[in-house]
Parts: C-alpha cells; sequence; structure tokens
C-alpha cells in the first residue's frame, strides 16, 4: 500500500494513505456532530460529569472532533508500531507502517512462519492500545473539574483505544484475532492448513459483520469486505506457497527450445502477424542468445497501423528487465510477478535465456500440485512414459 512518507521512528517509514486524508476529516465531523450524545455516554461511563452545552458552542464541537479523531488515529499508529517493534526483536524486516482508510498496517518484508512469534507480534498490538487506552484515562483522571474539553477528549480516547484493542482480537483473520487463531492452530497441524481454518472463520465474521453494518454503518460493511478480501487472498498465498516449497523456477518454466522469441530488429507489423498466429501476447527479445527486453501486445499496439511496417521491436519494447534464475523457489517467481505486475519473467542463467516463466505457468503447476497433493510430478517430468507437460500460452 502507497502513501506519502511523513516521517520515521526506530528505522521504520511511517506513510499516509490518500485515503486516510479522507477518513480523518470524516471521523472529526461524526464526533463533533454528535459531540452532546458522546459527551452524556462518557458521564454515563466514566462519571465525567462534563457540561455537555459548553462543548457545542461555536467550533467548539468540529476542533474537539478534531483532536478526538486525531487521537484515535494516533492511537492507531501506535498499536501498529506494537506489532512491528515485536517483530523486528524477532529479526523481521518492517518496511513501513501506513494509515489508511480502515487504520493501520505495517508492512512486513516477510510473514512470520513461527506460530510463538506470530502470536507475541499479533497480542502486541491490543496490548500497546490498551496501555494507550489507560494512559488516556490517567490523563482523565487528572484534568481538573470544569475542563469540559480535556475530560471529553481523553475520556473518548481511554473508551476507544480500549474498544479498539477488544474489536482487533475478535477471531476474524486477518485481523490480530484471527493470526492468534491461526497461531494456535499451527501448533498442531500444518500453517496452509491453520491458516484455510482461520481464513474461513474470518470470512463467517466479516459476513457477520457485513450484516450488522446495513443497519448501522457503513465503515463496518467497508470493514467487513476487506476483512473477506484479505483472509481469502491470503489463504490462497500460503496454500501457494506450501504448495511450491521444494518446486524450483525450471520445473515450471517454458524451456528455450519450446519457446517463441523475437529479435529486436523484428518489424511491429511481423510481431503482430506472430501473435496472431502463435496465439501469444508476449514475447522475450534475444540478441546474440542474451534477453534484451520484453514485447506484448500492448506495447505493439501504440504504434499506429500504418506505421507499423516501420517500426522495429527494439523501439517499442520494455528495456526495463526483471529476470529471475532457474534455480530460484517458484513461490519467489510468483511473488515477483505480483510485486511487478508483469505477466512473465524471462529465466537466465550465466546472461542466457535459458526459459521463461508466465503467471499461468504459476497456477497451473499449482493446480496440479494441489490435485495430485504432491510436486513430485514436476521435478520427474514424467507421467506414464511420457514426458509431462501444461498448456504454455504466455
Amino acid at each position: 500500500m502507497r502513501g506519502l512518507k511523513i516521517g520515521s521512528a526506530f528505522d521504520i517509514p511511517v506513510r499516509l494513505n490518500w485515503t486516510f486524508l479522507l477518513v480523518l476529516p470524516i471521523f472529526a465531523f461524526l464526533i463533533g456532530l454528535d459531540i452532546g450524545q458522546l459527551a452524556t455516554l462518557l458521564n454515563d461511563t466514566l462519571g465525567a460529569e462534563i457540561n455537555t452545552d459548553s462543548l457545542e458552542v461555536g467550533y467548539r464541537p468540529w476542533l474537539l472532533g478534531f483532536l478526538a479523531a486525531s487521537g484515535l488515529f494516533t492511537g492507531v499508529l501506535l498499536h501498529e508500531f506494537g506489532h512491528s517493534l515485536v517483530a523486528m526483536r524477532y529479526g523481521y524486516e518492517i518496511d513501513s507502517i501506513t494509515l489508511w482508510l480502515l487504520g493501520g498496517l505495517a508492512n512486513f518484508a516477510q510473514f512470520p512462519e513461527d506460530w510463538r512469534h506470530e502470536f507475541w507480534i499479533s497480542v502486541a498490538g491490543p496490548i500497546v492500545s490498551v496501555g494507550v487506552g489507560a494512559v488516556s484515562y490517567a490523563l482523565f483522571l487528572s484534568m481538573p473539574a470544569g475542563f469540559d474539553a480535556g475530560l471529553f477528549v481523553f475520556g473518548y480516547l481511554a473508551i476507544l483505544n480500549v474498544v479498539l484493542a477488544v474489536f482487533n482480537m475478535l477471531p476474524a483473520f486477518p485481523m490480530d484475532g484471527g493470526r492468534v487463531l491461526r497461531a494456535l492452530l499451527a501448533r498442531t497441524r500444518p500453517r496452509a492448513q491453520a491458516t484455510q481454518t482461520a481464513a474461513e472463520i474470518g470470512k463467517v465474521f466479516a459476513f457477520l459483520l457485513g450484516i450488522f453494518g446495513l443497519f448501522s454503518s457503513l465503515f463496518l460493511i467497508l470493514l467487513a469486505f476487506f476483512i473477506y478480501i484479505a483472509a481469502s487472498r491470503e489463504a490462497q498465498q500460503t496454500s501457494i506457497k506450501a504448495a511450491f516449497e521444494d518446486v524450483t523456477v525450471r520445473d515450471v518454466m517454458t524451456p528455450r527450445e519450446q519457446l517463441h522469441v523475437v529479435s529486436p530488429a523484428t518489424t511491429v507489423e511481423e510481431l503482430i502477424g506472430r501473435m496472431f498466429r502463435e496465439r501469444h501476447t508476449g514475447y522475450p527479445v534475444v540478441e546474440n542468445g542474451e534477453p534484451v527486453g520484453m514485447i506484448t501486445l500492448d506495447d505493439a499496439r501504440e504504434v499506429r497501423q500504418v506505421e507499423r511496417e516501420a517500426y522495429e521491436v527494439a523501439e517499442v519494447m520494455s528495456r526495463d528487465l526483471s529476470t529471475i534464475e532457474p534455480e530460484a523457489n517458484a513461490m519467489e517467481a510468483h511473488q515477483q510477478i505480483q510485486q511487478e505486475s508483469v505477466g512473465r519473467l524471462p529465466v537466465v542463467e550465466d546472461g542466457q535465456l535459458v526459459g521463461l516463466i508466465s503467471r499461468t505457468d504459476l497456477m497451473t503447476a499449482f493446480d496440479i500440485i494441489q490435485s495430485s497433493g504432491s510436486p513430485t510430478a514436476f521435478a520427474d517430468r514424467a507421467v506414464g512414459g511420457q514426458e509431462f507437460q501444461f498448456d504454455r500460452r504466455q
């Protein structure tokens, strides 16, 4: 998740996603709009004795709404630092912390595999939130009688941070409680199976949360949607990683002798003709055995039809080439394709093109491994005495 960097702490960059700039004033407005009812709730819950009339004068509701909303997101930021600092203690790298529409997100370079690490990393955030709530309550108690603004802001933050901690501990994977559940399940079963179970439970909670949100809050509907999508995606990623544990790029790639390539001197007109005949939409561009670029149908379309005979592939191909080695794990190829938003990767060994691995290759391999229950078919490459192959359209 990209965002504007606003600073760093403990060598962790802190970013603001554009959606945060949208949600902060909305939260401030909603708090200011209901400030009288919220103050009454604090009086009933904490015995605050806030004079609600004094909070509703002039611009005060909106100023206090902004302060309360800013304080709430500061608590969210500290919550994410709780996760991040414990993760760093275990040796994990944190790319950044991002504040966005639904709160905060610590971006891990690599998710913890050890269930003990995941357990303590997951509970660290809610523990910090409870601590922030306790500090806010202490500041609330220290406010002099009649300082209604301070009583409101710190009382509000005391309650909301504890609510945040409790809500995050619901077993709705990939929220903190869901990750704790996955960690506990992973003690006695494979991680992929634990993830699938936690994800299914998370989807149920997401469905219930969405139903509740229909009658209460659009925010809860958005959160339910996020939980459902994130749980599905991480479950799939974990399954793919488990399936590709002993599979290399060489096992899955299209080898050089079966690969269709073009030279830099090929005209765009000729390239499009080959795409039609060979049913391919992307080719490695090779010169003297070395990959020098990639050319896709989208690249070719940028040239007007009347000029395609005059343009060569070298003039329109992408030279920013991302490659991978044949002995790399297939999961590395999958992650690289996702991160760089490309459809295929040239496989290079000693500077020479030895194959191509595509998103289709990886997904087909994953489906076959899931069906067979074992990746050995890719290591053997033989079934019934014949070479094993699958559809290699690029």
